[in-house]
């Protein structure tokens, strides 16, 4: 028997919301199952009150997909609940998945409001597949996003995912790292993201081992004589500058250089990171040991990380666990799924979702998303949302203006404009290969450069223009007016 890997296909079908199964009855009693809807996943607010999110989680969502089929026992389950038809149970026991889905590919800054995911096709398909569609993207944006953040703030110090140990579950270690590389981790803590993503695994000693030996000494020259070429020691067991230094350097001197190896590192878990850093780096120096990295790790984040760097901090490379993998502070992403169209007779037909809380209303229609670019620098200018048959003119000028200030307009010239979502589905064969993981996490690093400094503040950052096309917004007003009349 082969070896089973994490990536081995593993059928998800019956992985989500009651609801969606109790509507997929009611479509089908109604005589509905092949109404043609769209659905977008969108999302309101980015996380932190950042600027902008990272896209990704689109291959697991691809591999779900490939793997709908419902099984005998599930359709035993189901009967069992005695609310469903059998004639619905045999439509499930046959479901074929034939609808077109589209994706902004991953490790693409995305904005509120504009959507990531369209799905178009059968109602009782389009609606199931809701709560994976978020699931999916939810977690893995969020995750990317915060790790872009942390890695932005360690200006360009190696950020290493060390959260397996306190992530929300096995899928959200490993996912997670996945994730968190895409945003820009260097690697992971996480040994089988390792073997199925090919994230670099990192890792040397925890404070056990230290603890297990007669001295720290012993336990530091043990490790050296096992792990020559790559020594990096923990040095806060029990007193960093006191012992743990001390003790590294003392190691270096007496087990590794004889031999013709360099002390790697040493790693600070606990304590004033700053002024250990500083210290550690000064004693490191006079030993002669400039090019021994100081690692630092204990509960960082963005924050952390800037304001330690700010005051001096003699940090070579950062450990981030708990606040990166669980995205601790602001652990939800907040994506959703809306119908905003149907078909009739051929023609598509645009809904609407209507609230009292105008951050809820909806963009009807089947849509594109746009980014505009400046020639001259290639910095993004804005994104237009537009009706799908619409196209941009990148030879005109084009007239952008803000979707709830209205009379706040702005001719753009001297630009390109690019669509962002892509083919991922067509009638239900899978017509994207995926990129490799290595080249998202490239193609994000370039993509985040296209953004303006003001955009990649923390703080009170820029807020990045998402426009409506003249087309689409006067149809949504339409639709808004339509629903007042009717009230």
């Amino acid at each position: 028997m082969g070896k089973i890997t994490w990536k081995e296909k593993v059928n998800l079908t019956m992985l989500t919301d009651f609801y969606e199964i109790t509507m997929a009855n009611g479509y089908f009693q109604h005589g509905l199952k092949d109404k043609i809807a769209y659905f977008d996943m969108f999302f309101r607010k980015v996380p932190d009150g950042g600027g902008f999110a990272i896209m990704a989680g689109v291959e697991q969502l691809i591999e779900y997909i490939k793997m709908l089929k419902f099984e005998d026992e599930d359709i035993e389950y189901l009967r069992s609940k005695k609310v469903f038809s059998d004639d619905f149970l045999e439509y499930l026991r046959n479901f074929k998945f034939s609808c077109d889905v589209w994706a902004i590919p991953e490790g693409t800054p995305i904005f509120p409001n504009e959507p990531i995911i369209t799905v178009r096709g059968p109602i009782i398909e389009a609606q199931f597949i809701e709560t994976m569609v978020l699931l999916t993207i939810n977690h893995q944006s969020l995750i990317a996003t915060k790790a872009n953040r942390i890695v932005r703030a360690a200006q360009g110090r190696p950020v290493l995912e060390f959260g397996s140990r306190r992530a929300q579950g096995y899928n959200g270690a490993i996912l997670g790292a996945r994730a968190a590389y895409i945003g820009g981790c260097k690697g992971t803590a996480c040994t089988i993201a390792d073997r199925d993503y090919e994230i670099p695994a990192v890792g040397t000693m925890a404070h056990s081992w230290v603890q297990l030996f007669p001295s720290e000494l012993d336990a530091f020259k043990a490790y050296a004589r096992t792990y020559p070429d790559n020594c990096v020691l923990l040095v806060d067991t029990y007193n960093v500058l006191k012992s743990g230094i001390p003790n590294a350097i003392r190691t270096a001197r007496e087990e590794l250089e004889p031999r013709g190896y360099r002390l790697k590192g040493v790693r600070i878990d606990s304590g004033d990171i700053t002024y250990l850093s500083k210290m550690a780096r000064k004693m490191l120096d006079e030993a002669g040991m400039q090019d021994c990295l100081i690692c630092a790790s204990n509960s960082l984040d963005e924050y952390i990380i800037r304001d330690i760097l700010v005051q001096g901090a003699k940090v070579d490379m950062f450990g981030v666990g708990e606040r990166l993998i669980t995205s601790k502070s602001e652990p939800v992403f907040g994506g959703v799924y809306k119908l905003v169209a149907i078909e009739e007779d051929g023609r598509i037909i645009p809904k609407i979702k209507v609230s009292e809380n105008v951050e809820k209303i909806t963009n009807p229609c089947f849509k594109q998303v746009y980014r505009l670019y400046e020639r001259d620098t290639n910095k993004a200018i804005a994104d237009v949302i537009t009706l799908r048959d619409e196209v941009i003119d990148d030879t005109q000028p084009y007239e952008i203006f803000d979707p709830e200030y209205t009379w706040k307009r702005k001719i753009v010239t001297n630009f390109y404009a690019r669509k962002l979502q892509v083919p991922i589905f067509q009638k239900g064969k899978c017509v994207y290969n995926s990129p490799d993981l290595s080249e998202i996490r490239r193609y994000c690093d370039e993509q985040v450069n296209t953004l303006w400094d003001e955009v990649l503040r923390f703080e009170n950052p820029h807020k990045y223009y998402v426009d409506l096309s003249q087309k689409l917004w006067d149809i949504k007003v339409g639709l808004l007016k339509e629903q007042t009349y009717r009230k």
